[in-house]
């Protein structure tokens, strides 16, 4: 349903901000061509921080499994050669893009992605009646079941980009919109939610 690629990532990390010296602990980008998930990247991350117990309790993820995981200056080169050029997403996509670039940051390099859709301010705007904007809860008033636990970050990235597949299906079946692509999303999300509905019926075709 999506006439371009577009790359769903999501972070866990240690806590809020890279630049109070958080930093990523597992990672999963996934390729959405069409309508369906085609390419995934997937790693736990050892960054050689310690993981907060907290962190542990929410997610899972001990301070054993990423003390083994693959060394940040491994996982981050691949992740931003698996993301290319292509459109980037996230639910909170500030959020993810933010460690994104630090961790890039670290090693000297940038990432190239061609823009950025944050898939919960998309879905504020274009479900505006909905109560919770969590993805647990969006997904759940969308019909969308996690297949695994949430808070590791393939599940995470799993039904966002399922979240992003049912806003692009939506586009179409409601409004008629034929070229379903990031541009669109991007255009979306930087509009007020009162203006969203005209917008889209002008990019629309009879339904």
């Amino acid at each position: 349903m999506l006439d371009q690629p577009i790359v769903m990532l999501d972070f866990e990390t240690t806590g809020l901000s890279p630049a109070m010296g958080d930093r990523i602990t597992e990672v999963a980008a996934l390729r959405i061509v069409g309508g369906e998930v085609v390419e995934r990247y997937v790693s736990l991350v050892n960054c050689g921080v310690r993981i907060p117990s907290f962190i542990t309790g929410l997610t899972g993820i001990t301070q054993a499994m990423v003390d083994s995981a693959p060394p940040a200056d491994e996982v981050v080169p691949r992740l931003l050669d698996f993301i290319g050029a292509d459109a980037l997403s996230a639910h909170n996509a500030s959020f993810d893009e933010k460690f994104l670039r630090a961790e890039a940051e670290r090693l000297a390099l940038a990432p190239r992605h061609a823009s950025l859709v944050c898939s919960l301010k998309l879905s504020r705007r274009v479900f505006p009646a909905l109560g919770s904007y969590k993805l647990g809860q969006l997904s759940g008033a969308l019909g969308i079941r996690f297949r695994s636990a949430a808070h590791r970050a393939e599940a995470d990235a799993e039904v966002a980009a399922q979240v992003l597949i049912h806003i692009g299906s939506h586009l179409r079946a409601a409004y008629g919109i034929r070229q379903i692509d990031p541009d669109l999303f991007v255009a979306v999300n930087k509009l007020a939610a009162a203006k969203v509905p005209q917008f889209l019926q002008k990019r629309g075709q009879p339904v």
